[in-house]
């Protein structure tokens, strides 16, 4: 017995060593080595694969339990649509597989806040069941829900049913974090993560892991070649044209609506899905401790003014609606 409680003591005290954080400073010493004059790190779990991000702090070295529960208070509430589904664990679970890449690691500790609450402050706009007076107000019920609640379709595109055809008796109607709809971007999306949501697009709304790495693949990876990421154009690493110049396209959360959503939020003025997304992002910044004066001004926060990188199809890459229309 003895024994069996100094290992559970030994077990909580190397948890602890991977989630204290000193100042700024990465709680875990990582791995490093030089591969052609360029410094690689390993962190282990939350960071692993020689990677120049992981030579940055970690985003469990800047956001942690209690803050996600801070911008998500009300999800678990009885009036909620998927309580006990999204949890922390779940979302840093899914972002051990894109840190690596330069999710949340991308340029130092304010960088990573600020991509963590774009990322979230669209997923909280998504998954919203907020209102006008709704108690905490209304940005404070995102992850709400898990699941669009009244499909009214089967989002089933014929066009694609030599790659992705659609399975008889299934439905395509939005799910997750950044909700996917239609049978393509379920069969995309799964590909990628090497998981069968084509045939069972249910386990999108049964792991709440899934959910959330299927919605950060999608903030990491281009609609289409030769445009940027969500991640890219929120960090930087994306390089203007003078045509994105001239269309009023520049680094920031509005670009990341509009590599997302398109014409469907963007280029249309005051726009309420924009504003909601943007509301979300700035509410999350200061709930973060960094600050809605951090988020830049309106021509980089909004994409009202942007020209859209593409216009709609009668079935879009992802659907501006949150989960509640």
């Amino acid at each position: 017995m003895k024994l069996k409680w100094q290992l559970v003591l030994f077990a909580t005290a190397i948890l602890s060593v991977l989630v204290i954080v000193h100042g700024d400073e990465s709680s875990v010493k990582p791995l490093v080595k030089i591969v052609k004059g360029k410094k690689l790190c390993d962190k282990g779990w939350e960071c692993k694969g020689w990677s120049e991000y992981c030579c940055n702090q970690t985003i469990s070295d800047y956001f942690q339990t209690y803050q996600f529960e801070n911008l998500f208070a009300k999800r678990n509430t009885p009036v909620a649509h998927a309580v006990g589904f999204w949890d922390y664990h779940s979302f840093i679970t899914a972002a051990a597989l894109y840190q690596p890449h330069g999710f949340g690691t991308s340029a130092g500790k304010l960088m990573g806040q600020k991509e963590v609450a774009a990322f979230l402050g669209h997923v909280g706009s998504k998954t919203s069941c907020g209102y006008g007076v709704a108690t905490g107000g209304p940005l404070a019920w995102g992850l709400c829900y898990n699941k669009e609640m009244s499909p009214n379709q089967i989002y089933c595109d014929d066009d694609f049913k030599y790659t992705y055809p659609c399975t008889p008796g299934v439905s395509y109607h939005g799910r997750g974090a950044l909700p996917l709809y239609w049978n393509y971007n379920y069969g995309e999306t799964g590909e990628a993560l090497k998981v069968d949501i084509l045939n069972h697009p249910e386990y999108i709304e049964n792991n709440a892991t899934l959910a959330f790495q299927a919605a950060m693949w999608r903030w990491m990876t281009p609609v289409k070649k030769h445009q940027p990421s969500a991640h890219d154009a929120f960090v930087g690493n994306w390089k203007p044209t003078k045509n994105d110049t001239l269309a009023k396209r520049v680094h920031g959360f509005g670009t990341t609506m509009n590599v997302l959503y398109g014409d469907q939020v963007c280029g249309k003025g005051d726009d309420e899905s924009m504003n909601s997304m943007i509301s979300h992002y700035l509410y999350y910044l200061d709930l973060m401790g960094v600050g809605r004066e951090e988020a830049g001004p309106n021509e980089v926060l909004s994409c009202g003014e942007q020209e859209p990188f593409n216009p709609s199809s009668p079935s879009p890459s992802s659907s501006s609606s949150s989960l509640s229309s």
